[in-house]
């Protein structure tokens, strides 16, 4: 029992505080998606999905983080758990500035393959132009959360989160319903909510460091020095979501071919995905933080317990959302839009979503698994082996229409669970797990 209670106290908050995440999305796509055209909602779906790329690719500064501040923690080192914190604060800076420099280009190259109308591509650069003012506070809210998580701390991860998306929720309404804004107001309600979580995220760190007395070597941080084995995780982990994130734009892709209402009716959809992923994530971050603990300690035994509890609990939630979406599915997707175009291409795909937990729960656990052991190698190598795998399988299947769209994402799902878990199982038999 005292394993099953570690568990939830770190993935209860962060459950609650994930699902706050997808809701915003929903909120997002209720209000755009009840604007008079199928393109507002497209173009927040397409502008969303080129502004996530940009920040997924960078979400190696969370899951860096949290490994390495959770075996800082094991081994009690104060001064490294400060080092751990501003290394990715400043690459996050670093790569805000590039992105700045180099946004007009990268915006024109993730558009040139839709072929969808000029209405939606507008849309969309108008979102996604306004969405990169908050990058830099989005990041930073990545490391705060990761290194949160890996001090074990699952309840400033939750004040965190649920400021920024309470918040954006209310300036939705506000600008998007109130003010009429369209999708900028969608944009800027984002923008405004992201800058609110930073502020709140850097007034929660003090209790954490009082905890881990320590000092702050702000010169080797600024200059990277002893970052090597952060790098070489962040480095990793940023192929590893590049792969990932090119299924989720060939996704758009391939739906945006089939015509404005299904890239529509495929964002629908995509918010019961983003509903199931974060709040598996919960249990996975509670695998991160309590499995990367054992492993500063090096007790096996530990790691154990808690790899069996996650799973247990992560297969409860995963066929709790399978239910949820049967009995909710088609009164979510009314909520969503009143679009009539829309809506039928939603339903009629809607079953790949019910199923889509099964598939779905066992990487997310696998990837908390290796996350907590900061074993990014691993991730890279099985997620770019599952891509290559997906890309002629994906070709293949383009005659089914957008059930062909699904039906390779689903396979995908699974091809990266049976790599990453495969390779696990081999090196826990061979006890090479914990070094």
């Amino acid at each position: 029992m005292p394993t099953h209670k570690r568990v939830w106290a770190i993935a209860l908050p962060m459950i609650l505080s994930n699902i706050s995440v997808p809701l915003v999305g929903l909120v997002d796509t209720a209000v755009v998606g009840h604007l008079d055209g199928a393109h507002f909602l497209g173009g927040v779906a397409v502008g969303s999905t080129l502004f996530t790329f940009v920040l997924w690719a960078a979400g190696f500064l969370r899951m860096g983080t949290t490994g390495f501040a959770a075996q800082a923690c094991g081994a009690e080192d104060g001064t490294t758990l400060r080092r751990v914190l501003l290394q990715p604060l400043w690459l996050g800076l670093l790569i805000s500035l590039a992105v700045w420099l180099l946004q007009q280009p990268l915006i024109d190259m993730g558009l040139y393959f839709l072929d969808s109308s000029q209405a939606l591509l507008d849309q969309a650069r108008l979102y996604v132009g306004i969405r990169l003012y908050s990058l830099p506070a989005a990041l930073a809210n990545f490391v705060l959360i990761g290194w949160f998580i890996g001090a074990q701390n699952s309840r400033f991860p939750f004040l965190l989160l649920l400021a920024v998306n309470l918040s954006n929720v209310l300036l939705d309404l506000l600008l998007v319903v109130v003010l009429q804004w369209g999708v900028a107001g969608a944009a800027w309600a984002t923008v405004f909510s992201d800058c609110l979580g930073l502020l709140l995220g850097l007034f929660l760190l003090r209790p954490v460091l009082l905890r881990y007395p320590g000092r702050f070597a702000w010169l080797q941080a600024l200059r990277l020095q002893g970052a090597a084995p952060l790098i070489r995780v962040n480095r990793d982990i940023l192929i590893r979501t590049l792969a990932l994130e090119s299924v989720f734009y060939l996704l758009v892709v391939q739906g945006a071919r089939l015509g404005d209402e299904v890239v529509a009716a495929n964002a629908v959809l995509l918010n019961f995905l983003l509903l199931t992923s974060h709040g598996l994530d919960g249990l996975a971050h509670a695998l991160e933080a309590l499995g990367g603990h054992a492993l500063g300690r090096r007790d096996p035994q530990a790691l154990r317990k808690v790899l069996v509890v996650a799973t247990l609990w992560s297969l409860v939630l995963s066929c709790i959302f399978v239910l949820l979406f049967l009995l909710l599915g088609q009164p979510i997707i009314s909520l969503l839009t009143d679009l009539p175009d829309v809506r039928r291409q939603a339903s009629i795909y809607l079953p790949w979503m019910a199923v889509m937990p099964l598939a779905a729960v066992w990487s997310y656990l696998l990837d908390g698994l290796f996350i907590g052991a900061s074993r990014a190698r691993a991730m890279r190598n099985a997620m770019l082996a599952a891509l290559l795998l997906y890309l002629p399988l994906a070709w293949s299947l383009q005659g089914l229409g957008n059930h062909g769209v699904w039906l390779g994402f689903f396979c995908f799902m699974w091809l990266r669970s049976i790599l990453l878990g495969g390779w696990f199982v081999y090196l826990w038999r061979r006890d090479r797990w914990i070094v």
